[in-house]
């Protein structure tokens, strides 16, 4: 185990815990907490963005410099007081919380050593199981390019046309700890872990102490919700092998019939139970949630984008409290941070780029303030002036319908009008990433929004083992807080929404619907609920999203990619709403409706009615409920960190990324590191990642997400001329099969063919080993093509100047 290197990046992470202190007490000055678990993704944002802007001149030591010098001055102008350095004196201008920055201190070294330990049994970047390969690669091009964008270690002398900005993160903080990417990739795994967790402890925190919550209790639920709890699957398992036998077999077949599971696998017990299954539920669909992702292994964009996301949401939250009368900070926020977030998430994991963007416009419609107050006065539309009169104008019984036409007004009015707060914060936004999503994020690959037919959507059973438990929770939650003067009637709603759902193939319209529209009619008419409710929103708006468009793409068939990258926000936003929703249940809830008490939240007593009596029943309820969410979400990680601990490494607890290179390749090691030694970017030959060949298919068993596919590429860094058929979602299927063929001539053509595309490609090494001879069998080269490197059974050859 590697503790010395273990050492170094705690104290880095630390110095950008201290770093990022001035600037979320900045952005939030009144919230419990100062928003110091925010710090680190505030500090990784400010050092990495200006670090790629400079990158696309010169990406290395004077890029680097750019993103630390940005992030100690504006560390430094956060924390000083301007007034009083101007007139000669140094004294700080933010208050800091030190309980609450120990807390979230605590918070973020808990979650970075719970990976380090996950990561330290089974470190590997093997093909397997996801895109390992993809990733490391990613880490080992960034540390040879010179500029940015990168070049695409897959698609040799053309740029990446990838979302490349965690991996550029992690590339600038294996350099402050001068790290190799083998190592740098699991620290930064880790890091990425910990900053999401502590944002989700900060943000349910200082929202929970508003509604007059345990700020440590409600940030601790939401840590679990976020980063330990999965959905429902497991526990589904066990209550139904616990049900008499007559019944489990056809449950069983009910279930299998509309979720990715079969009877055998529903059916089976404990000793089979793998961690991978649970991600499988919605078929044609990726289901993920963190301690999934994590436990994988992946360093993906979806998942280093989540500390980012939330910070967005803090940003929300922060114009969320923000008065009327601070017109200045609303625009700032609105206009020039959820921006700057949005640009580099953009970057980072453009995926949930637009909801960054949709965090700032949800805050805007339901914050107090009118969001077209952020226009200058002389262009706000005059009917939004005058709709406070009109909304305090008395009306009789008679008058009811138009009182109700007057709030459907009004209700558009705000939305619209945080719509073009949004629309041009997504201007500011696009300029800033202008690079980026007109360079590497423009692809040969076809791509196109359309509306998703009945026969695609998610059945109500696998949406309900996703998402469940929130339902279940935040569903109690808000229920709870709203009056409701006709239970009957709103039971019979829900059920009439579910029949219609299930009727015309939109099963969401009894699952994510009501959800989302209870929280949207409670954040208008309770004050009792605040911006968990923004969240639940977001969350549910997501799900419902996805059931009605999705992006149609060659990278994975039908929605899968829609959704595989959008349930990792969902989860990331419900996750951190159950902070506050669970506790307010259980420490509230028996004291009627609307006693959720606390600061600013307009109780029972600000809203002018008595608290009714505690009612015991109703405690010892939402104290049951809540321990059942969370046994019931707890079963899967008990079981999947159980089997995960009892790995044992060959040679010991290690975060080296390719020690498996050694044990489970042995004949490849030498070859691997000599090629890894080489300076530069020089262009590698190598069998492409795919199995098609010569109107067939090679013989290989198997190519894509296993090593018979790029290895040497993919762990060097050094860009090969087709790899993985990964590239037909970024290129194109025509540039991609053009590049294949022209790699089968080099292999295989005659000696005028091969010279020509050699040059062409400019290709420097060529590399045979298992995957190459399985392809084109017995492989020769005439002149100009000498062995520069045999071992195990790899030769590497060089291309001489004579060749070209």
């Amino acid at each position: 185990m590697e503790y010395a290197l273990l050492a170094r990046w705690l104290v880095l992470y630390a110095a950008l815990f201290t770093l990022g202190l001035p600037l979320v007490a900045r952005l939030l000055p009144t919230a419990t907490g100062r928003g110091a678990g925010l710090a680190v993704p505030a500090a990784l944002v400010t050092l990495s963005l200006p670090a790629y802007w400079v990158g696309r001149l010169t990406w290395g030591p004077v890029a680097l410099a750019a993103g630390v010098l940005t992030l100690l001055t504006a560390s430094a102008l956060a924390a000083l007081d301007l007034a009083a350095l101007r007139r000669g004196e140094i004294r700080l201008g933010v208050d800091l919380d030190r309980d609450a920055a120990t807390d979230a201190a605590v918070v973020f070294l808990a979650g970075f050593l719970f990976l380090v330990a996950i990561r330290a049994v089974d470190p590997a970047v093997h093909p397997g199981g996801g895109e390992k390969f993809l990733d490391f690669g990613l880490l080992q091009t960034l540390q040879r390019s010179t500029v940015l964008p990168p070049e695409d270690f897959w698609f040799a002398n053309e740029p990446v046309k990838y979302y490349y900005g965690g991996h550029l993160t992690a590339t600038l903080l294996s350099w402050l700890t001068g790290t190799p990417p083998r190592f740098a990739y699991n620290l930064a795994l880790a890091g990425f872990y910990a900053a999401l967790v502590s944002a989700a402890f900060e943000l349910a925190g200082a929202v929970g102490a508003e509604r007059g919550l345990s700020r440590r209790v409600a940030g601790g639920t939401a840590v679990f919700f976020v980063g330990l709890a999965s959905n429902l699957v497991t526990a589904g398992r066990f209550v139904l092998l616990g049900l008499p036998g007559s019944l489990q077999r056809p449950i069983a077949e009910y279930v299998a019939g509309r979720t990715d599971y079969t009877v055998a696998q529903l059916l089976a017990g404990a000793e089979s139970f793998s961690y991978w299954s649970a991600s499988r539920v919605i078929p044609g669909t990726i289901n993920e949630f963190p301690l999934f992702a994590w436990l994988n292994g992946d360093l993906h964009a979806h998942m280093m984008g989540t500390p980012t996301l939330l910070l967005a949401a803090a940003v929300g939250y922060a114009y969320y409290r923000t008065p009327a009368a601070a017109l200045r900070r609303r625009r700032v926020l609105l206009l020039a941070v959820i921006p700057l977030l949005a640009a580099w998430q953009a970057i980072q994991s453009t995926w949930s780029f637009p909801s960054v963007l949709a965090v700032g416009w949800l805050a805007a419609t339901f914050a107090p303030t009118d969001p077209w107050t952020l226009l200058p006065a002389g262009y706000r539309p005059q009917w939004a002036s005058i709709r406070g009169q009109v909304a305090d104008r008395k009306t009789s019984a008679d008058g009811r319908s138009d009182a109700a036409i007057v709030a459907v007004k009004r209700e558009i009015g705000r939305v619209g009008g945080a719509l073009l707060v949004a629309a041009a914060a997504g201007v500011v936004a696009g300029i800033l990433a202008a690079p980026f999503l007109l360079g590497a994020a423009i692809g040969g690959g076809e791509r196109s929004v359309e509306f998703l037919g009945p026969d695609l959507r998610s059945g109500f059973g696998s949406l309900l083992l996703v998402h469940g438990a929130f339902l279940v929770g935040l569903g109690g939650f808000l229920l709870s807080q709203v009056s409701v003067r006709r239970p009957v009637v709103l039971l019979g709603a829900l059920i009439a929404a579910g029949y219609v759902g299930y009727t015309i193939g939109f099963a969401t319209l009894a699952v994510s619907v009501p959800l989302l529209v209870l929280a949207w009619v409670a954040l208008r008419v309770e004050r009792s609920v605040g911006y968990e409710a923004v969240l639940v929103v977001a969350g549910m708006g997501l799900v419902t999203l996805v059931e009605l468009v999705y992006v149609n793409e060659q990278a994975g068939p039908g929605r899968m990619n829609t959704v595989f990258k959008t349930y990792m926000q969902v989860w990331v936003f419900l996750g951190t709403a159950m902070g506050v929703a669970l506790p307010a249940l259980v420490v509230k809830w028996g004291r009627g409706r609307g006693g959720t008490g606390g600061s600013g939240t307009g109780g029972d007593e600000a809203s002018g009615s008595a608290s009714l009596p505690e009612i015991p029943w109703r405690r010892v309820a939402a104290v049951v409920l809540v321990i059942g969410l969370v046994a019931a979400t707890s079963i899967y990680g008990v079981l999947a960190l159980g089997s995960h601990f009892e790995q044992r490494p060959a040679h010991g607890p290690t975060l080296d990324a390719t020690a498996f290179v050694e044990t489970d390749h042995p004949e490849q090691v030498a070859a691997i590191e000599w090629l890894d030694d080489r300076p530069g970017q020089p262009t590698l030959l190598e069998a492409p990642g795919t199995r098609s060949y010569a109107g067939g298919t090679d013989g290989r068993d198997r190519v894509m997400y296993s090593w018979a596919a790029n290895p040497a590429s993919s762990l060097t860094g050094v860009p090969t001329v087709a790899g993985w058929q990964h590239e037909v979602g970024y290129r194109g299927q025509a540039a991609y099969s053009e590049r294949v063929s022209d790699v089968d001539a080099m292999y295989t053509g005659n000696d005028s063919v091969r010279e020509s595309l050699l040059e062409e490609y400019d290709v420097r090494y060529i590399w045979v080993g298992p995957s190459e001879r399985a392809r084109y069998g017995s492989i020769s080269f005439g002149e100009g093509v000498e062995i520069v490197h045999q071992s195990g059974d790899v030769t590497i050859y060089e291309v001489t100047e004579s060749a070209t």
